[in-house]
């Protein structure tokens, strides 16, 4: 069963070239991910400080092992000074 992604990265003003070059590192990265379906990254019209993943994955296991990736812990210690809180995360099913 696909796992349907959807976060939410609220970049500090200050930082937000380097949190979306990180962002984007990561889109490349992942995109290469054998249970990576989709991934796609956009970023905010009305607040450009803010970043939107779209991901779908093959399976729950593939979503476990994409966090554990190195480009993905990277994202894990920039989130804890450049971001303006945590990334909210929601797990969604088609309908």
């Amino acid at each position: 069963m696909s796992i349907y992604l959807t976060a939410i990265v609220k970049a500090k003003p200050a930082h937000r070239e380097e949190v979306r070059g990180v962002l984007q590192h990561m889109v490349k990265e992942t995109r290469k991910e054998a249970a990576c379906l989709q991934y796609d990254l956009h970023q905010g019209t009305a607040d450009e400080n803010v970043f939107v993943f779209y991901e779908i994955w093959e399976s729950q296991e593939g979503l476990d092992l994409h966090g554990q990736q190195p480009y993905i812990v990277e994202f894990g210690r920039l989130a804890e000074s450049k971001l303006q809180e945590a990334p909210a995360i929601y797990l969604t099913k088609k309908i």
